[in-house]
């Protein structure tokens, strides 16, 4: 188990552009579509404990599931597997980094890779949302939510607001603590 959970994680900070947001589509097909070490439902959780945490969000999801499948082994297994990747290809950058950057063909490289992590990041909200209002008994409420954060998160790249992530998180749970004390995940069937 353990050998397994190293080369998961390993393949996916291997194969991963652009940070945890990209990693998360990849762990999602790798731990609950292949391996089934977590549900749909325990993977949306991962995703909002890792991103509230300190740390970076694909070393957090690593941890959390390395932990769940073989305790603190497991924990440190698969945060060793998923970090390795980038502490090797950091260090041979690093070595020729003045070099590296200038070649054309690594450049356009860099810049198509932004492109294909933005997409990959879209599909895997949509796989997400998707997955979430399958689950769902109230697919509107759902829906408003999801359309509420999009506009929110729109205008605040559009307009270049200043506001800081962890008031969104805090508002965030202040908002879910609301619709709990009033019954709402009860009554309307939020999941």
């Amino acid at each position: 188990m353990l050998w397994t959970l190293f080369k998961t994680f390993f393949k996916i900070g291997l194969f991963t552009f652009g940070g945890g947001y990209g990693m998360i589509s990849i762990v999602k097909e790798e731990c609950i579509d292949k391996k089934k070490w977590v549900t749909n439902d325990e993977f949306v959780s991962i995703i909002a404990i890792a991103e509230s945490t300190p740390g970076p969000i694909a070393i957090n999801m690593a941890t959390y599931i390395g932990y769940k499948q073989n305790k603190l082994i497991g924990a440190v297994v698969a945060t060793i597997g998923v970090v390795l990747p980038s502490i090797i290809v950091i260090y041979i950058i690093a070595k020729y980094l003045n070099d590296f950057l200038n070649i054309k063909i690594i450049s356009d490289a860099f810049f198509g890779i932004r492109i294909a992590v933005s997409i990959i990041i879209i599909r895997t909200a949509y796989r997400l949302i998707r997955d979430e209002l399958k689950s769902s008994n109230n697919k509107f409420l759902t829906m408003t939510l999801f359309a509420i954060y999009v506009l929110i998160v729109l205008y605040i790249d559009l307009f270049n607001v200043n506001i800081s992530y962890v008031a969104i998180i805090l508002s965030a749970i202040i908002l879910s603590m609301i619709l709990i004390l009033i019954g709402v995940d009860k009554a309307n069937g939020i999941s």
